[in-house]
């Protein structure tokens, strides 16, 4: 395998790969696109034609992990809204649904 060809994974166990847990790319980078870029909550996103449960699980995971964010180094923005502190959510967004 190289990095061209290999599967994307976290590499947490062996024989790992991001598909095993998460959608197809395609699917997953439109519902995030529309979550962070275009501030779009859950209702709008599955009136667009995704399954509700697939959306919720993805905006949840978004969600909780937010911490992580403040755990990393600084970031540098090369978008509109970038992960670092141009994006940050209430201290109350994970109890939101």
């Amino acid at each position: 395998w190289n990095t061209i060809t290999k599967p994307p994974s976290a590499e947490l166990r062996p024989n790992q790969k991001d598909s095993d847990s998460l959608p197809d790319y395609d699917i997953l980078d439109i519902i995030l696109f529309e979550y962070i870029e275009r501030r779009k909550g859950p209702k709008e996103i599955i009136a667009m034609g995704y399954d509700e449960q697939l959306v919720k699980r993805i905006l949840r995971l978004v969600n909780i992990n937010e911490f992580k964010r403040y755990q990393t180094a600084p970031v540098l923005r090369v978008s509109v809204k970038a992960f670092g502190v141009g994006r940050r959510m209430p201290i109350v967004g994970k109890y939101l649904s």
